[in-house]
């Protein structure tokens, strides 16, 4: 059981990197990070269709797996309180 916390601990701390730079990276009202590398160039020209739609997707399922890890290192803690 501690090979599994630890790993899902580490697997949240990876997500939690991934997912804060991706929700850095999206274009915002104000523009955002994604601005700063040429982002805000090509955003006004319209052209942004298919990387958008593929940097919301790779967003999703990271923080649908950030979700997951977190309830199962919950359910973990609640059932099995000595593997902490």
């Amino acid at each position: 059981m501690s090979v599994l916390r630890l790993s899902l601990q580490v697997l949240l701390v990876i997500t939690s990197l991934i997912l804060t730079l991706l929700i850095l990276l999206h274009k915002g009202r104000g523009g955002g990070l994604s601005d700063m590398f040429g982002g805000g160039m090509s955003s006004s020209m319209g052209s942004s269709g298919v990387a958008e739609r593929n940097l919301n997707r790779f967003t999703i399922a990271i923080g649908v797996t950030w979700g997951i890890v977190i309830v199962l290192l919950n359910l973990i803690y609640r059932f099995f309180p000595d593997a902490f």
